[in-house]
């Protein structure tokens, strides 16, 4: 079964929200089997316009992925980000 990842590109501007949000968040995706693959701060833009900081979190398959997005735990830490930073967010799958 393919694995599933959250891709976020995140544009902050709070950074004590954003530090929030990592310590909120964490405990969530672990509860939900999830890994941080990346988290960089300065990714190296080739193509394209967005800004921000990039994270890749990894689960074992996309319905992983879907249930820690909906789940109340990481919906409390989802508050957090928002009033923190701008964020597009996908969830991709696996090949």
């Amino acid at each position: 079964m393919p694995k599933g990842y959250i891709v976020a590109n995140i544009r902050a501007h709070d950074a004590e929200g954003i530090k929030r949000f990592a310590e909120a968040s964490a405990p969530v995706i672990a509860k939900f089997g999830g890994r941080v693959l990346a988290r960089d701060l300065n990714p190296e833009l080739r193509e394209g316009a967005l800004q921000g900081f990039s994270v890749i979190v990894e689960f074992d398959d996309v319905e992983a992925a879907r249930a820690f997005y909906e789940s109340s735990g990481y919906t409390a830490a989802k508050a957090i980000r928002q009033a923190a930073a701008e964020t597009d967010l996908r969830i991709v799958e696996g090949v």
